[in-house]
């Protein structure tokens, strides 16, 4: 079996360290950890080969980072997807979530785009029930300022959290491949507790 683990995010220098390329961040976490082969140019992207052990055995990955940009991400995943001949179910598109606060993170599977155009990319191409792991980044509190915000990079107080979250996305992951969305959930917030307060809000008051 393979499983395809895509990460949202914009190619570049430029982009690496906005808050809408965590997804690129959380594949070179679960990368690192899992001493995944080397990043070589496919399907659109960026793609690396590991593999994880679950109870039922091992479970091979398909790491993709889309050179396509965050809003034609789909081309790169509905690629891969069709060349390992896999089911949506098959596919974990890991993303930012500003409808979720700083460090809360939240899989779900199926369901609708929410306004994220890189989800919308991914439906059309693989249909929409594909799972999505969702790293809260926080919402800037006016929608007109959304594009402004997630495309701006993330803060130092974020390191508080994204960094702790980023391994634990990784090391959990063996729950994931296993299927079981819900414990992989639990663990990430177990390993990564989320702040009790929103780490800009203290990042503010203590300037």
């Amino acid at each position: 079996m393979t499983l395809i683990l895509a990460g949202l995010g914009n190619p570049g220098p430029k982009y690496e360290k906005n808050r809408h390329n965590v997804g690129f961040l959380a594949m070179d976490a679960i990368a690192r950890l899992w001493a995944t082969g080397p990043w070589r140019a496919r399907f659109q992207g960026l793609a690396c080969e590991g593999e994880v052990s679950t109870p039922d055995g091992p479970v091979k990955l398909l790491l993709l980072k889309p050179q396509t940009y965050y809003n034609e991400t789909g081309r790169a995943v509905g690629e891969a997807a069709r060349f390992f001949k896999l089911k949506p179910t098959d596919v974990i598109v890991f993303h930012d979530e500003i409808d979720l606060a700083p460090g809360r993170f939240r899989m779900k599977t199926g369901g609708g785009a929410a306004g994220n155009n890189g989800i919308r990319s991914v439906t059309a191409q693989v249909g929409a029930d594909f799972r999505r792991a969702r790293i809260g980044v926080g919402h800037p509190g006016d929608k007109d300022a959304v594009m402004h915000y997630v495309l701006g990079d993330l803060a130092k107080a974020d390191r508080v959290w994204l960094e702790p979250m980023l391994e634990a996305i990784a090391e959990a992951l063996p729950f994931a491949a296993a299927g079981d969305d819900e414990r992989y959930q639990a663990e990430v917030m177990r390993l990564a507790p989320a702040p009790k307060a929103d780490p800009r809000k203290q990042a503010r008051d203590s300037d």
